[in-house]
């Protein structure tokens, strides 16, 4: 096997798939709490685009269990994000566990990855529609 064959996966994109119980009512929750609309869509499924990045919804009979964050957002003004989503109805997670505890719906996180060059990140979760549980983050430096 050759170098590169063996960083396939490295020098992919990686992109979240997350279920929704009912496909109408999550495109609802995203254009209407998040003001997302899907880029692209087929029979069970919506894709989503943030950024260089992309997300999808598909229609599932399983359900997330909702603990724990299955898709987050690297943001640059959480406490601006976090008072426009709640003003369009949406709620945020109260957390409290060893090392995250949210007040007034956003946590202080001490430490983060060194790569990328921050004392830590703001954070905050929600759930969407079909309970999935998502996060926005900000990074402190």
């Amino acid at each position: 096997m050759n170098a590169d064959n063996r960083n396939i996966l490295a020098r992919g994109r990686v992109a979240t798939r997350l279920p929704a119980q009912d496909l109408d009512r999550a495109r609802r929750f995203y254009a209407e709490k998040l003001g997302l609309e899907p880029v692209d869509e087929r029979p069970g499924g919506l894709l989503y685009r943030c950024g260089d990045t992309e997300f999808a919804l598909f229609t599932s009979t399983g359900s997330s269990p909702g603990t724990f964050t299955q898709m987050g957002w690297v943001v640059d003004d959480i406490d601006t994000l976090v008072a426009q989503l709640r003003e369009r109805g949406v709620t945020f997670e109260d957390v409290d566990v060893p090392g995250i505890r949210t007040d007034g719906g956003i946590a202080e996180i001490h430490g983060h990855y060194p790569s990328k060059g921050a004392r830590g990140e703001r954070a905050a979760w929600f759930r969407d529609s079909e309970g999935n549980l998502l996060g926005v983050g900000e990074p402190v430096v």
